[in-house]
């Protein structure tokens, strides 16, 4: 008898997760006054139901699938990750909440929080989703980035100088932010062997860099979409590149989403390595 191949159903949370993503989209985009301090968890969790359903019907493995309780800890760790990017736009100021002035410092705080969790599981399950394509799947392998300790030494000192420069001169370098990070992050994460994404460019696999790379531009598009008429929102002030907006964004500001994904998962697996690394350096499986 010839093997016929297993048929996997689209989980029900999936279906749910597509359904009320169209809920609160109407709900953020067309309320009068005050409503995405409330409205945008349960569309962006939809939105990572809606995904991760995807990514299981496709691949017969997902994040919600693999452990539901390292799933909900990948919100935890991303609100506070998040918040490191918004400690940095305290130097920089590239962007701004409209209806931030209707809430007290601690309702702020605690919405904000929320909104900010799920920033980890959408980029990361729709990196995923990226990498069952073809498309992605069947890149060759390139020419092998090694890594030895004198440059992983010239990466963090990089990173140090790049950061500085954010810090003191914002308005020339503020787009820095975007990679500063990861080139701090992931020497410290060879140092401690916690998972990079140095080993898969050691062996010449670029796909975990082309899959999140397009994962995060595909959830920018609906971050920056949702946004545009949604209250309170977010708005930006890039020095020199205030033109061609798509949506809310300058799009030059898209770029930045590439190497953001890098940080993401720089700081995943260093938060990872402090939590358990046996449990949840396995978790994120980008290819």
């Amino acid at each position: 008898m010839k093997n016929e191949t297993v048929r996997i159903k689209f989980p029900v949370y999936g279906w749910l997760g597509l359904a009320f993503i169209a809920v609160f989209w109407y709900l953020n985009w067309f309320l009068n006054g005050l409503r995405t301090q409330w409205g945008f968890f349960p569309m962006w969790l939809c939105y990572c139901l809606a995904v991760d359903g995807l990514v299981y019907k496709r691949k017969g493995t997902s994040l919600i699938k693999r452990s539901i309780k390292n799933f909900i800890l990948l919100f935890i760790i991303s609100a506070p990750a998040w918040w490191l990017f918004e400690f940095l736009n305290g130097f920089t100021k590239n962007w701004y909440y409209d209806g931030r002035q209707y809430f007290t410092g601690l309702q702020y705080f605690l919405l904000a929080s929320l909104s900010f969790s799920t920033v980890m599981p959408a980029v990361f399950g729709t990196a995923e989703l990226v990498g069952t394509f073809k498309l992605i799947l069947n890149l060759k392998k390139r020419k092998a980035a090694g890594q030895n300790k004198s440059a992983a030494l010239k990466m963090l000192a990089a990173g140090m100088a790049m950061l500085s420069l954010v810090i003191i001169f914002p308005e020339y370098f503020y787009y820095l932010i975007w990679i500063a990070l990861y080139l701090i992050i992931e020497p410290v994460n060879l140092s401690l062997k916690n998972k990079t994404l140095i080993e898969f460019t050691r062996q010449g696999d670029w796909r975990p860099l082309a899959a999140l790379s397009t994962g995060t531009l595909v959830c920018g598009f609906f971050w920056e979409m949702w946004n545009y008429y949604s209250y309170p929102k977010w708005i930006y002030h890039l020095p020199f590149l205030n033109s061609l907006h798509v949506f809310q964004m300058p799009l030059p500001g898209f770029i930045g989403y590439i190497p953001f994904s890098f940080e993401l998962y720089a700081i995943y697996h260093l938060a990872a390595g402090l939590i358990s690394k046996k449990t949840l350096s396995d978790y994120i499986r980008i290819i």
